[in-house]
């Protein structure tokens, strides 16, 4: 008896195995429909549309059946959903990321990628993206034309369709929040990014380009207001002046003394304030001004950029947030 059941058994395993079909990705219609849709697709096809992608895995598998294993209108869907993911993401506080730079004939730019963490910042992914923007900046004639440089060409897709494919690959808001740039033919400028976050680019008459970039690294230390004299705001002047004017008339001093001290101290003003008359903090030994003499050169300007600089940052209560998740008050 038993060895009869045995083989009722076999017999209908081998009778089922016959019909059966080779495992592999697919979709099918409801079968309340006349007609069948079967688009196989092979891990390898899912592979290479993640890599030309970013996507995740099973994002790829799911574009590819539902465009019957057609690669590029998959990647089409798949780029089309991440911005909207993009848009999701975009109300996110980007207060991390980094300063990029580029030059070219003469040329200098730097422009702030933001991102969220400190992490995404140092990601591969993220930095080539970074670096990508400042070459399209290069192109770009305008300083604060964001516009243009959003709609510039990098790898057959504008700057803003990039950006918006990283927020869906690396899943963190990122913005390209601003670009400077410096310099002509005819000039002499250097460039020097500090840790990433604090970016400078200088301009100067004569000189080399190592000459520059000490001056760069000065001025990403010291953080002067202005280059020379003549660049600072006549109202900075005014409002400076006002001030000391108070200052001295409150302590008793007679007009006629008051004007030469708040002259004087105006002096003293402008010398903490232009990179020219700051000591050069690399020797310590001369202001800037006279190390460019010396070295055949004149201080053109300069621009300085910091990371998340002006952006409001949440703060984040962990001891809320424990009890919070913990249940308590």
């Amino acid at each position: 008896m038993k060895l009869s059941t045995s083989l009722i058994l076999l017999s209908a395993l081998n009778y089922a195995s016959a019909f059966s079909t080779a495992p592999s990705f697919g979709v099918r219609q409801s079968c309340s429909t006349s007609t069948t849709l079967y688009g196989a697709v092979t891990p390898k096809e899912i592979k290479a549309l993640r890599d030309a992608t970013g996507a995740g895995m099973m994002d790829c598998k799911r574009a590819l059946l539902e465009t019957d294993g057609d690669m590029d209108l998959a990647s089409e869907n798949l780029r089309k959903s991440g911005l909207a993911k993009a848009d999701k993401k975009a109300t996110r506080i980007a207060a991390e990321g980094k300063i990029a730079v580029a030059k070219k004939d003469g040329k200098c730019v730097m422009v702030e990628v933001n991102c969220e963490t400190d992490f995404v910042a140092k990601d591969t992914n993220f930095n080539a993206f970074t670096s990508q923007v400042a070459t399209a900046a290069l192109d770009v004639e305008k300083e604060d034309d964001m516009v243009s440089l959003m709609s510039a060409s990098v790898d057959d897709q504008t700057v803003d369709e990039a950006r918006q494919a990283i927020v869906n690959k690396i899943g963190e808001n990122i913005q390209v929040r601003r670009f400077a740039s410096i310099g002509s033919p005819d000039s002499t400028v250097g460039a020097y990014v500090h840790m990433n976050r604090i970016g400078v680019l200088v301009e100067l008459e004569g000189g080399t380009e190592e000459l520059a970039v000490d001056c760069a690294m000065h001025v990403a230390a010291m953080n002067p207001m202005f280059a020379t004299p003549d660049q600072v705001d006549e109202a900075v002047l005014e409002k400076e002046r006002k001030f000391l004017t108070e200052q001295a008339l409150e302590s008793g001093k007679p007009e006629a003394i008051v004007e030469k001290m708040v002259e004087g101290r105006i002096r003293k003003y402008l010398e903490e304030i232009c990179l020219v008359s700051q000591t050069f903090v690399k020797t310590n030994d001369k202001t800037v001004g006279q190390m460019l003499k010396d070295n055949g050169a004149t201080m053109k300007g300069f621009k300085r950029i910091v990371v998340g600089e002006g952006i409001e940052k949440r703060e984040e209560d962990f001891a809320a947030e424990v009890a919070k998740a913990a249940g308590g008050s």
